[in-house]
């Protein structure tokens, strides 16, 4: 005969006070899963300052992300910001000759140095002017469109710039305007110093026929460092500028070409 389970437990019930009940385990219980909370997500102020960053902060080329884009340096800025009238000053010198000239009616004020440098080189003076030699006036030419690359480079870049948030005044443009300031401008920094190394090695090849009566002081400090300006900082923009190329170019080229 089977018997439920209740009535087997009361039928072995043990007497109250028996030895059997002091030793008898207490009554099973089930146990009641346990109930979980969800934890609450927390923002550190790290996050949270970076999700509630203020729409109203001074826009800039480097936080609005707009990839590529073009800085020139503080030491190209100021070696235009210098060149740039000497190059002007010198050009109207040479294509105004011979008014520019000592004893012409545009000499004084303006050129009378020129008196001192026409003695040092013999292509600013009355030796090659008197032989007809269209050398120096060819140089002016260019230093015209030259000087008007560098122009053209300056006034897309103060026009279009802004700033990079990086530095104090620093201001970059982008986009298809700064790729074009870019070629510009490093295009005209191998112009000058193409041009200029045209002119030593036509003296060179010329036996130094304009230069060589200076004494070695004189040669130093009124040529060779005046005119070797002209190679060192336009050196330095070509290998400036051409950085910014090719990093662009090999930005550029990591993207894939998607196929039609």
């Amino acid at each position: 005969m089977v018997s439920t389970r209740s009535a087997s437990a009361a039928a072995f019930t043990p007497l109250a006070g028996s030895k059997l009940d002091s030793e008898s385990p207490p009554p099973y219980e089930t146990p009641t899963p346990a109930t979980t909370s969800k934890p609450r997500s927390r923002k550190t102020p790290a996050v949270a300052k970076a999700n509630g960053r203020s729409s109203t902060s001074a826009p800039s080329v480097a936080a609005e992300g707009q990839g590529w884009s073009h800085t020139p340096s503080p030491l190209t800025l100021l070696w235009l910001a210098v060149s740039l009238p000497l190059v002007a000053w010198d050009t109207g010198y040479v294509l105004l000759r011979p008014h520019s000239m000592p004893g012409g009616s545009l000499h004084w004020p303006v050129w009378h140095l020129y008196e001192l440098y026409g003695r040092v080189d013999g292509m600013y003076g009355f030796k090659q002017w008197n032989l007809n030699n269209g050398f120096t006036a060819a140089q002016g030419t260019m230093n015209l469109i030259e000087s008007l690359f560098y122009i053209v480079y300056l006034a897309i870049w103060y026009r279009n710039a802004q700033p990079t948030g990086r530095k104090v005044a620093e201001r970059a443009v982008s986009g298809r305007l700064g790729a074009v300031a870019l070629l510009i401008g490093f295009s005209a920094a191998v112009m000058t110093v193409s041009k200029t190394v045209l002119y030593w090695l036509n003296e060179g090849f010329s036996g130094f026929d304009n230069i060589g009566h200076n004494t070695l002081g004189n040669l130093i400090f009124l040529w060779i460092i005046p005119n070797g300006l002209w190679l060192i900082f336009p050196s330095y923009i070509i290998y400036e500028f051409g950085t910014e190329i090719v990093r662009g170019l090999d930005q550029a080229s990591a993207v894939p070409i998607k196929s039609e």
